[in-house]
């Protein structure tokens, strides 16, 4: 097809015109379909095993967008290698807002300690919203026989590399978090990973492992039944479930008064996720999270809901892996 103009044949012209046509048609339609989204089932990936925070935030939404939606909202679990196998599911997924991925810390600390992902964090992901926060408590065996940060790190010294401790996987936040706990204590621990954070809580209720960094979510009810023995809050303050419980910079060891690990949650998209589906996603989840309800579930877990925009919870992630990337650095934390 060629266009004549003044005498002067103009077949790129005439391509350019059909293209502009196509495009043209084919943005009405994609604005029809995202206008009407979701039509059909959506899928929240969570990389762990059920139990830990990112699952505990994922399975609630799911339960409310449902409601909402009138569309089935399903939490599928593939744990494995510190969450990377739902992110690198994710990376691969249609970019239709159908498949989404529910993340903790660890997602940011990945690229800090990987030589190679099957992703990349800052190009192949959308944020849609930031969607917790929480403490962790720091968990030992009953046989250890240690009640407080302080005698935990002596009988680490005195034992260098002779104590174990257990992590949701390698790259998790869970293995991060005593990575920084060993780094400002001067510490050596080996690491035993699992695939998610039941696992790794049970082997250290049950003597196989001695030290675990666990999510306030994950450990609270057993520690209160007497199940699992915490001698600190990894957070910034003590919580008013366990007022009496230290936080680990008040331990008094030389180190650690400036120690903090809070796990974050959140939830992504593909990187090309029309901008219209994720401004809707992050208006739903927003609008969930700000329910009073929400917020009465999520106390006794020691989880505050916490919102952002799609662009903020973005910029959160990239400081994240830049200030873990940092203690990576300077802890020599790496895996190939």
């Amino acid at each position: 097809m060629v266009i004549k103009i003044s005498g002067v044949f103009k077949p790129r012209a005439a391509l350019l015109g059909l293209l502009l046509a196509t495009s043209v048609s084919a943005c009405i339609a994609q604005l029809a379909s995202t206008d009407s989204y979701p039509t059909k089932p959506v899928r929240i990936l969570v990389g762990f095993t059920p139990g830990g925070g990112p699952d505990i935030t994922a399975r609630l939404l799911a339960q409310k967008l449902t409601e909402s939606w009138k569309q089935p909202v399903i939490v599928e679990n593939r744990p494995g290698a510190g969450s990377n196998i739902a992110a690198g599911a994710l990376a691969t997924a249609p970019a239709d807002g159908y498949t989404l991925l529910s993340v903790s810390s660890a997602h940011a600390v990945s690229p800090a300690i990987y030589a190679k992902l099957p992703y990349d964090v800052a190009k192949d992901f959308a944020g849609i919203s930031l969607t917790a926060t929480g403490p962790a408590l720091l968990i030992v065996s009953p046989q250890l026989g240690v009640k407080n940060v302080a005698e935990l790190v002596a009988l680490a010294k005195a034992k260098p590399g002779q104590l174990n401790y257990s992590s949701a996987g390698v790259g998790s936040g869970a293995h991060f978090a005593v990575e920084l706990l060993k780094a400002q204590a001067g510490i050596d621990l080996a690491h035993i990973p699992f695939k998610g954070i039941p696992e790794a809580l049970t082997e250290t209720m049950a003597g196989r492992t001695q030290v675990f960094i666990a999510p306030f979510a994950s450990a609270i009810n057993l520690v209160k039944d007497g199940k699992a023995i915490a001698i600190a809050v990894t957070g910034p303050k003590r919580m008013a479930e366990l007022p009496a419980l230290p936080t680990v910079a008040e331990s008094g060891v030389a180190g650690l008064s400036n120690y903090e690990w809070v796990f974050w949650y959140g939830l992504l998209a593909p990187a090309k996720t029309p901008r219209n589906i994720i401004a809707k996603l992050n208006a739903e989840v927003s609008a969930i999270l700000k329910q009073p309800e929400v917020r009465q579930r999520f106390a006794p877990l020691g989880i505050d809901p916490v919102t952002s925009t799609p662009e903020e919870f973005d910029k959160l992630i990239a400081a994240e892996v830049a200030s873990f990337t940092r203690l990576a650095k300077a802890a020599n934390i790496k895996l190939d």
